[in-house]
C-alpha cells in the first residue's frame, strides 16, 4: 500500500460502504510512475465464512501495476441489521447498519 499515491490516508467516508469500485477523488496518481490515469482492481476474492461474506481486492496503477491500496469489504447479518464495513487506504473507512424489518425500530419516534 503506498501513502504516496493518495491525498489523505483512511479518510472517513460515513456509511458509504464500497464492495467494488474506487473512490478516484482521492487519487493523486501514481508515486511510481508519475502518473494519473485508470485504477484497476486485481486479486479480487469473495469469501463466505460463518455467515460474514468478506470482499478483499487490490487498487493497482494501470501503467506500471504499482500497488495503491488493498481494500476490504465485510457484509454480515446481526440479528435484525445488516452490518457493512469498508476499510481502504484508498476508499476510506465507513460503517453502515440497515434494518431487515419493514420499520427500522431505531428510526421511530418516541410515542410520549
Amino acid at each position: 500500500m503506498c501513502a504516496g499515491c493518495v491525498q489523505k490516508q483512511y479518510p472517513d467516508r460515513g456509511n458509504t460502504c464500497l464492495d467494488n469500485g474506487s473512490y478516484l477523488m482521492n487519487f493523486l496518481g501514481c508515486a511510481n510512475c508519475q502518473t494519473r490515469d485508470f485504477v484497476l482492481i486485481s486479486n479480487k476474492t469473495i469469501a463466505d465464512e460463518d455467515e460474514e461474506e468478506i470482499v478483499t481486492y487490490l487498487h493497482k496503477c494501470k501503467n506500471c501495476d504499482h500497488v495503491i491500496a488493498r481494500h476490504e469489504y465485510t457484509f454480515t447479518v446481526v440479528d435484525d441489521y445488516q452490518e457493512y464495513t469498508m476499510l481502504c487506504m484508498l476508499c476510506g473507512k465507513a460503517e453502515d447498519s440497515i434494518s431487515v424489518m419493514p420499520d427500522d425500530p431505531r428510526q421511530s419516534a418516541p410515542l410520549f
